[in-house]
């Protein structure tokens, strides 16, 4: 294909098929060769999964696929082509194509700019406007309207398709040890002048934290010294009122922001040239941020354990209220997961030096915490 810049271009079939032509035996080869492929939480049969593909099929529309490239279109396509079902690489957008019996007949058409993103956008937007009414009422989601093809928009807002895990992870590989590169002068080397060479020396292995003495008759924890751990993957925990909170925040952008901002980018795009238009990119920018923190509330909620706060009295958990004598004075802290977080209101995280050493504890214990200005001592007053 002789377009070696810059571009966007458009997959189209030479005329509009009144249902997806999928081919059942490349599903099936599908879900067998990607383990981690699921439709809505469970392992798909090749029928329900063809049955999902084909719900999002528009009969009256050729266009099956919307891209760009910054580099080459050229080579985009190839690319595209080249990429096993799966695959990741060498790149797997539009990777629903591969599910088609065949592809013959079907069309590319390019145009250059540099402007990719912005005419990206301004095509796919153009054809959302022209899907009918009872294909739109035929979809199983009308929030996001896209080619067959395409998964999301420029700007990263996904269409609601109940698939995950589609694509085959990638090989992690290991980091190179590091490298130190000593220079000496000749004959300086070790062993260069006959002597023995220098025995190596170990590491000295890292001491073990200090248990703090017993307080006031209570049992004291430390807590600031993290120990040594391997990585592992733990669920993160959310109280009852931040799973509420976050799902208030992700109604808010998606039921009212969301709109709000791509009126303001068609009311933009009327303005003229995208490429010179501020109001459109402040627009595409805010459009940006608001479906990445859409995307980060839905992963956060998709992962988190819901925990239920303590009942009053019992040892302090995630979601109790704890007040604690600081030196004096009186505190009250909320015992919260690491997003909920806010010091300034008593809002402390479970992970937090101060949330770490109280978790667990009893009423009247003692608590030393280690944090950058020394050690602190808390005697706790009532779990509620």
């Amino acid at each position: 294909m002789a377009a070696p810049g810059p571009g966007v271009f458009v997959i189209e079939l030479p005329a509009s098929i009144g249902a997806a032509p999928i081919e059942l035996a490349r599903v099936g080869k599908w879900i067998e060769r990607v383990e981690t492929l699921r439709l809505d939480g469970e392992r798909p049969t090749s029928r329900a999964l063809a049955a999902r593909l084909a719900s999002f099929w528009l009969p009256a529309q050729t266009i099956l696929y919307v891209g760009a490239s910054e580099a080459s279109i050229g080579r985009r396509v190839t690319a595209m082509a080249n990429t096993e079902l799966g695959d990741r690489r060498p790149y797997s957008g539009g990777h629903w194509l591969r599910t088609l019996r065949t592809l013959d007949g079907v069309r590319v058409w390019w145009a250059p700019t540099d402007a990719t993103e912005e005419y990206e956008d301004a095509l796919l937007a153009a054809f959302a406007e022209r899907v009918a009414e009872a294909d739109l009422a035929a979809l199983p989601d009308r929030a996001v309207v896209l080619p067959w093809a395409n998964l999301r928009t420029s700007t990263g807002q996904r269409r609601s398709t109940g698939l995950s895990g589609s694509l085959l992870a990638e090989a992690v590989e290991a980091p190179s040890p590091p490298t130190r590169l000593v220079v000496v002068p000749d004959g300086d080397a070790e062993g260069a002048r006959g002597e023995p060479p220098e025995p190596k020396r170990r590491a000295p292995a890292p001491r073990a934290a200090r248990t703090a003495a017993t307080a006031g008759g209570g049992a004291v924890a430390t807590a600031g010294a993290e120990p040594i751990t391997s990585h592992v993957h733990v669920a993160e925990h959310l109280t009852a009122e931040g799973d509420a909170r976050l799902r208030a925040e992700l109604d808010e952008l998606t039921r009212v922001r969301r709109p709000q901002v791509i009126a303001r980018i068609r009311t933009a795009k009327e303005h003229g040239d995208l490429k010179e238009n501020s109001e459109y990119h402040a627009a595409r920018e805010e459009q940006s941020f608001l479906e990445g923190r859409v995307q980060a509330i839905e992963a956060r909620l998709r992962s988190a354990v819901i925990v239920e706060a303590p009942a009053a009295g019992s040892r302090v958990g995630l979601g109790s209220v704890v007040t604690v004598d600081d030196d004096g004075e009186t505190v009250i802290y909320t015992i919260v997961g690491a997003d909920e977080s806010d010091p300034p209101r008593g809002r402390i995280s479970s992970s937090s030096p101060v949330g770490r050493a109280l978790v667990g504890r009893d009423l009247g214990d003692h608590v030393v915490v280690k944090t950058p200005a020394g050690e602190r001592q808390y005697r706790i007053l009532d779990i509620g």
